[in-house]
């Protein structure tokens, strides 16, 4: 069997605890992301979806275990892993544009002057962003003028995993749910794997392929992948109608309003963690038994 894309094999992570003992905030964590995924991690604060996050950048090394992309370790930041962070992380004496062709001139050196404006004026664009705006600094925007910035800067640079942090925590509703929709577009055309952290359920259920579910800490682990049965294009005003969505929102719900505590704090004896797959699908018929067999004539004995 292949390995998938990205691969997260036997992940611990402990940490001093103050008192001269250990806190091991998860232990043997293991999942895979297939190439051109989005996978949305969701648990409670405190179970280690950063600490996760970090080594996948390359931000951190773990106690022990190894990720894998493309079949080689991860060590150290690397252009091929692009962070979109909460707090937006602009340059601030840069234009939204110069933002932009910074990263663009530093992953293509050979490419020409007007060949990374216009490539970095291209994502601008899918992210909204035209015109005049493109020239002001990051202090002449507005928080979500801010963050589109900072998803094309991610794109534009064409990592094969792309990392998202919380990116719309810091956005107010209805700035949040136009750039959901923006991230969506041009994730659909560029096809690169993403990988983010939120703790909004509905924000995930709209964007993911698969949901990933943690447990509480310490000693957490993720425990299942939840997969979203509902077809793309996916709209915030539709999805609520298909059968499938409160189907899969109240299973999300129970697991982390119940089960992660349930599940929290055991350790793992040394045994790989790997999630539960769970698929909901209220669309599809259940099977139908199929027809008994017909009974065998019976055989009436014949007195000679």
């Amino acid at each position: 069997m292949s390995k998938p894309f990205l691969s997260v094999e036997r992940l611990t992570q402990s940490f001093p605890d103050g008192a001269g003992g250990t806190l091991t905030v998860f232990e043997n964590a293991s999942f895979g992301i297939e190439k051109g995924e989005f996978v949305c991690i969701l648990g409670h604060s405190g179970c280690g979806k950063s600490t996760i996050m970090n080594v996948l950048a390359g931000l951190a090394d773990p106690t022990s275990g190894v990720v894998k992309m493309d079949g080689v370790a991860v060590s150290g930041p690397s252009l091929d892993r692009g962070v979109v962070f909460q707090n937006y992380s602009l340059l601030p004496w840069l234009s939204a544009l110069k933002n932009v062709t910074f990263g663009v001139k530093a992953r293509y050196r050979d490419w020409s002057r007007e060949k990374v404006i216009a490539h970095a004026t291209q994502y601008l664009a899918m992210v909204g962003l035209e015109g005049d705006v493109i020239h002001r600094k990051p202090s002449q925007l507005s928080g979500g003028m801010r963050q589109r910035v900072s998803i094309a800067r991610a794109f534009a640079n064409q990592p094969k995993l792309l990392l998202l942090d919380e990116p719309f925590g810091a956005l107010d509703a209805l700035t949040r749910g136009t750039i959901q929709e923006e991230l969506l577009k041009i994730w659909g055309q560029t096809e690169q794997t993403v990988f983010m952290i939120t703790h909004d359920i509905d924000e995930a259920i709209l964007l993911a392929d698969r949901i990933l579910l943690m447990t509480n800490g310490p000693f957490a682990r993720v425990a299942e992948s939840v997969e979203i049965t509902i077809p793309r294009p996916r709209v915030r005003t539709e999805i609520v109608e298909h059968p499938n969505y409160y189907a899969i929102r109240n299973h999300l719900v129970q697991f982390l309003g119940k089960r992660s505590k349930e599940l929290a704090g055991q350790a793992s004896d040394g045994e790989s963690q790997s999630p539960q797959s769970v698929r909901i699908d209220l669309t599809t018929p259940p099977t139908e038994d199929p027809e008994p067999a017909p009974r065998p004539p019976r055989l009436q004995a014949v007195n000679s």
